[in-house]
């Protein structure tokens, strides 16, 4: 099992939820130890971490345990293959409930993958309603 940290479009109740979320197990909300930018980006109006550590804020978002199977699916969602795709690596995170650190898996894009950027770095995502979902794309 995996630890997975979510702060977009695969948070319960968002877009990409039932792209291998739903039968994971939700452990509980939790924030990075480290501050990152959350953006709006690209032309599909989607949140992204990007991978530049102590800018930005703490990220609020949630954390599930997933098996390796879900993983892959996630992978291939954030486009992990792709060259303009997310990265996953490791990050330290904290549960909001106790303070409890943990690492976890979460997905980040270099500044350099990224086209434009839609507005200033926010500590949470809300789903953005110019949002478009990979089956509108």
């Amino acid at each position: 099992m995996n630890r997975v940290f979510v702060y977009g479009t695969l948070k319960r109740g968002f877009p990409n939820f039932g792209a291998g979320m739903q039968d994971q197990r939700f452990i509980g909300r939790c924030r990075t130890s480290d501050a990152y930018p959350l953006v709006i980006a690209g032309r599909w109006l989607t949140p992204v971490m990007i991978a530049e550590p102590g800018a930005g804020h703490r990220v609020l978002g949630e954390l599930f345990r997933v098996t390796d199977r879900a993983l892959a699916v996630l992978d291939r969602l954030e486009g992990t293959h792709l060259p303009d795709g997310y990265h996953r690596e490791t990050i330290p995170v904290e549960q909001t409930r106790d303070g409890a650190v943990v690492e976890a898996w979460v997905y980040l894009k270099h500044s350099d993958r990224i086209d434009v950027i839609h507005g200033e770095p926010m500590p949470e995502y809300a789903l953005d309603p110019r949002y478009i979902p990979p089956a509108r794309r």
